[in-house]
């Protein structure tokens, strides 16, 4: 096993560690785990068994695999930042709803002059 095939075999186990890691501590949600776990187990396949991309990259009529891997991995994070922008429309989506929700909520509700006390019952008017 070469130097490089070993740099990606720890690469890959280091990642898959990590973020199981974050996972766990609920810095990472589950879904997003998971792309990387499935990262971090590519790493591991192609730093286990180098000569797969070799021979993908043959299938492929690919004349120098290397390219095969960064084609690949351009593709992969482009697909990935899609759906990042993908989820922070969503997100904003909803936090428009909810604010115009709230503002909706506000206006419906008669405005209070005095503050009210701690522990005495709500005033009715």
């Amino acid at each position: 096993m070469k130097s490089y095939h070993l740099t990606v075999l720890v690469i890959g186990i280091g990642l898959a560690v990590a973020i199981l890691y974050l996972v766990r501590r609920d810095h990472l949600y589950i879904r997003q785990g998971v792309f990387w776990i499935l990262i971090a187990a590519g790493s591991l396949l192609l730093g286990s068994w180098p000569q797969l991309i070799d021979r993908v990259a043959d299938v492929l009529e690919v004349a120098y695999a290397p390219t095969l891997l960064f084609l690949a991995a351009l593709v992969v994070l482009v697909v990935k930042a899609l759906f990042g922008d993908i989820a922070l429309t969503r997100l904003r989506r909803d936090l428009r709803r909810l604010n115009q929700r709230i503002a909706l909520l506000e206006t419906e509700q008669p405005q209070r002059t005095e503050p009210e006390e701690i522990g005495s019952p709500p005033a009715r008017g």
